[in-house]
């Protein structure tokens, strides 16, 4: 029963590639619909060739097919059989031959075999237009054997032709040996040809499609950490001007235009994100996060030491305080919280630690399940490692809650992260 599962196996294989092919006609079609109505110019190269296209070529032996008719072949009951013979194995041959597994397969080097044996056999028994089978051997072997074996397979092949031809057709042999070399080489050099642009044309497609989904996972992280931090700040602020309003007008309308400032910054920085070229300040950020704590009623406490940083690792810095802060207002019940950058010439290193008690995820999340997947502290901690740094987020020892960012201060390196960034 092992044939069985064979031949299945195989009609499988060959319904899959003819699945491929209407699909790809469909498409070719649509392009070409879609072009003749604005006017573009079709850039689809249409389905792939099939062995359909290499049939034509079997009407070179019309000649030995006529003499068999006409009764000037000797034996003409076993020159049919190897016509047929020869004919059958063509045709299995070039239409396997436009699958590569297929194509590769020992069932089809062993047809190209015995195409081989039949037309030496024919050609040596009959001569005359029945050596015009060696250049239609020489397109079937050009279908199948591409790459470097080619060359060690044309050469001895041309040499076999021109052989075979010269006992029975003299100096007429240099036009078969001619033949069998020029429909190897071309074919061959043809069929790789259209494979090599289909496979650079899939090859694009894959990089657009990958560049849309990296573009995508960007823009949604910096939504994420702007909007999340942006809309943590404006709730803060109006529950503060609310409480404040009834007993201190001046504090409350202080706190209204803290709100409508955070908007306009707002408005700025998603209009950076879209276009990718925002870079974030620590400095700006480090204001930004004693402002939002003071408002929930968080003591800030921030120390910063060592060299000055590059704009890169202030950027994937800020990115760190936005996230953290973020989730200490809205998640952790805390009274204080400490934010310390301290800087070597090799690394630096920033701490963010809380002392609430809201709940945990465990060490790699923040301080609060995330949504979407995971977009805060997780992008965050790819986008250090992108850059050869760390993150850790976790309970800390003596309670509260420990987010703990460190990057080389290596300037090559946060360059190009940050070259990537936009497009991640």
């Amino acid at each position: 029963m092992s044939w069985l599962r064979k031949a299945s196996c195989r009609l499988e294989a060959w319904q899959a590639a003819r699945a491929d092919w209407k699909a790809e006609a469909e498409r070719f079609k649509a392009d070409q619909r879609t072009a003749r109505r604005t006017g573009r110019r079709v850039e689809h190269p249409g389905p792939p060739p099939t062995g359909f296209s290499l049939l034509p070529w079997l009407l070179m032996g019309m000649g030995a097919f006529s003499n068999l008719l006409q009764g000037r072949t000797a034996q003409p009951w076993l020159g049919g059989v190897g016509l047929f013979a020869f004919n059958s194995l063509y045709i299995y041959v070039v239409f396997r031959s436009f699958v590569k597994k297929a194509r590769e397969s020992l069932s089809t080097r062993v047809a190209l075999v015995l195409m081989g044996l039949v037309t030496c056999g024919l050609a040596i028994g009959y001569g005359g237009s029945w050596l015009y089978f060696f250049p239609l051997l020489g397109l079937a072997t050009g279908a199948v054997v591409r790459g470097p074996w080619l060359g060690r397979i044309a050469l001895p092949l041309t040499a076999l032709a021109a052989l075979v031809s010269s006992v029975r057709a003299g100096w007429d042999a240099v036009n078969v040996a001619y033949g069998t070399f020029l429909s190897t080489m071309v074919t061959a050099a043809i069929l790789s040809l259209s494979e090599a642009v289909r496979e650079l044309r899939a090859a694009r497609e894959e990089l657009a499609r990958r560049a849309v989904e990296k573009e995508r996972l960007r823009f949604s992280r910096d939504l994420h950490d702007l909007l999340g931090h942006t809309l943590s700040v404006i709730v803060v602020k109006s529950e503060a001007a609310r409480r404040l309003a009834p007993r201190d007008m001046t504090a409350s309308l202080a706190q209204i235009a803290d709100i409508e400032s955070v908007g306009r910054q707002a408005l700025t920085e998603i209009r950076e994100a879209v276009t990718g070229y925002r870079d974030g300040s620590l400095a700006t950020e480090l204001d930004r996060a004693r402002s939002a704590l003071t408002a929930a009623g968080i003591e800030p406490a921030v120390r910063q030491s060592g060299p000055p940083l590059v704009s890169q690792a202030e950027a994937l810095l800020g990115w760190v305080v936005r996230e953290a802060v973020t989730n200490i207002v809205r998640h952790s019940g805390a009274a204080r919280c400490e934010i310390v950058v301290s800087g070597s010439e090799e690394r630096v290193q920033l701490t963010v630690t809380d002392d609430g008690t809201g709940p945990t995820t465990g060490p790699t999340t923040g301080s609060v399940p995330e949504s979407g997947g995971g977009t805060g502290l997780k992008g965050l901690t790819e986008r250090l490692a992108a850059a050869g740094g760390s993150l850790s987020a976790g309970p800390g020892s003596r309670g509260g809650f420990v987010v703990r960012a460190e990057l080389p201060v290596d300037t090559a390196e946060l360059d190009e992260v940050t070259a990537g960034r936009t497009g991640a």
